[in-house]
């Protein structure tokens, strides 16, 4: 059998060789005739008798041409193997000096890593612990880490089982303390997973008045909870000083996992203003609180809020925009950000491939302020989001001190799904809606899209689990999502289509029980 393949290799791959051999003797030749001037000149010789004036003519033109050929053939050879035949020494110096680069790089992290130490002993001759004023300085104080350690996004690297990292060797200094934080000392709370939505209402209106003084409204804070089942983005918008920023904050402090507070500056314009950017100069990512969140979210399991304050004092759709975009992925799997374009050895464990993974334990709640001062929120912020109002301030009321809760995240979403099952939207109330969709169509040249009514069918189960009823939440996103459409209007010439739309709603789904939407009806009317 070994003679049959010899046979073929040789007549079949043979044919190959040679003309790989014919190739290069080809070349050879080439340079020999080149190269050959004697035999050349025994050519001429024999055909110089017969030559005229324009025969020598042309061969002085040709003979310039071969050489002209010759000589950039050779410049092309010797080029071409100075290229491939490189100075050593050279390339080796320049690694050495990519080394030394480094390393400087490294000693400059160190040193200012040994500067704020310095500075931390300098305040602690004030009475402060040097270590708290470390924790202080890099965001590690107590009480602000996670409780719990759940699914992490998938990694390829053993995130407990690699030991800590230094981070003064890391260009992302305060996610590699995040890693080294989970690796070494985290230790996860007893969750109480027994807790109902409508439970979980009733102790969070508690605590914020028991614990910290701030009042609302059983209906307001019903209203919060079931967004979080709607949204994984609320908007909290009113007149200053109505407790938008507090509910999202207290809310942290019930469940025992501070709210992160990012501050919107006018300034913003793109997403780097929210997760930071790799500086080329200093060879450092430029770490901001937000990323700090999303990443340390991955960690535990405890719900988390990260609170834009005063979203709009800049333009949301410019910064906020791909996040919009990747919420609405529907794969939790495909919820990524973009970091870097390429990874270091020493990255944080959880960038996988230059990419974050956005949890699902994570909410992001916006406050707006709307005055002169502010830009106005685009329609496609709004459609993705649940707003809510905060116009007034609750009555002070008297209750039993209520203690904080730890919360599993899995069990809250778990809680969401049970709730769209038990109590979905009744067929009554969705041929209701289709009333109005093609009311509002034929009189204002509105429509629901169907983003709003999947938020409907999703946000009134919810409500109903919280302890309200299916006409609240029915009232409530419809005046949210449905007729804050009309302030696109030109409503100064549509009196009578407002009065007469107050009117539908009564006859249609009962008086007096569409409440919120008549009032803002009411309000369109005097401000129009």
């Amino acid at each position: 059998m070994l003679d049959n393949f010899f046979r073929y290799f040789y007549e079949d791959m043979g044919r190959i060789f040679q003309a790989i051999w014919d190739v290069f003797a080809a070349l050879f030749n080439m340079f020999n005739y080149l190269l050959n001037f004697p035999m050349r000149m025994d050519i001429i010789k024999a055909h110089s008798d017969d030559f005229g004036t324009a025969d020598w003519i042309l061969l002085l033109v040709t003979h310039i041409l071969l050489l002209a050929l010759t000589i950039t053939l050779i410049v092309l050879l010797v080029r071409w193997l100075r290229r491939v035949l490189r100075f050593r020494v050279p390339a080796q110096k320049f690694d050495e000096l990519k080394d030394q680069v480094r390393q400087l790089q490294r000693d400059l992290l160190r040193a200012n890593y040994e500067k704020d130490k310095l500075l931390a002993l300098k305040v602690a001759e004030l009475g402060i612990h040097p270590e708290e004023v470390m924790a202080a300085l890099y965001d590690e104080k107590e009480g602000e880490e996670p409780q719990e350690s759940g699914e992490m996004v998938p990694s390829k690297r053993n995130t407990f089982a690699s030991p800590p990292v230094d981070p003064t060797t890391s260009r992302f200094f305060r996610l590699t303390t995040v890693d080294n934080y989970y690796k070494t000392e985290y230790q996860p709370p007893l969750y109480d997973n027994e807790i109902t939505l409508e439970e979980l209402c009733e102790r969070f209106r508690k605590f914020a008045a028991s614990q910290l003084g701030l009042y609302y409204d059983i209906d307001l804070i019903r209203f919060f909870i079931a967004a979080l089942g709607t949204s994984r983005i609320l908007i909290l918008q009113g007149i200053s000083g109505t407790g938008k920023t507090s509910l999202a904050y207290a809310f942290g402090k019930f469940v025992q996992k501070d709210s992160t507070v990012v501050s919107v500056q006018p300034s913003w314009r793109e997403r780097t203003e929210l997760y930071g950017y790799y500086n080329e100069f200093t060879k450092t990512y430029n770490e901001t609180d937000f990323l700090r969140a999303v990443y340390e979210a991955n960690f535990y399991r405890d719900p988390h809020v990260v609170i834009l304050d005063e979203m709009n004092i800049a333009r949301v759709e410019y910064y906020f925009a791909e996040l919009l975009s990747i919420l609405e992925m529907p794969l939790e799997s495909e919820w990524n950000i973009d970091i870097v374009t390429a990874m270091w050895d020493n990255d944080p464990c959880l960038i996988q491939n230059g990419k974050l993974h956005i949890s699902n334990n994570l909410w992001f709640i916006g406050t707006i302020n709307n005055d002169d001062s502010t830009f106005a929120v685009a329609d496609k912020v709004y459609d993705r989001a649940v707003p809510i109002d905060l116009d007034s301030r609750a009555e002070v009321f008297e209750c039993e001190p209520t203690p904080p809760v730890y919360v599993d995240t899995d069990h809250i979403n778990a809680l969401f799904a049970q709730a769209k099952e038990q109590y979905p939207i009744s067929q009554e109330m969705l041929d209701k809606l289709d009333e109005m969709n093609a009311y509002l169509i034929k009189n204002f040249r509105l429509a629901f899209g169907n983003r709003v009514m999947k938020q409907i069918r999703d946000y009134v189960p919810c409500l109903i689990a919280c302890g309200g009823t299916e006409i609240e939440a029915v009232d409530f996103i419809v005046a949210k999502k449905v007729l804050r459409k009309f302030e696109s209007l030109s409503l100064g010439f549509m009196r009578e289509e407002l009065t007469r739309f107050s009117s539908y709603l009564d006859k249609s789904f009962g008086k007096n029980k569409m409440r919120i939407c008549k009032e803002y009806v009411e309000h369109l009317k005097k401000t129009n």
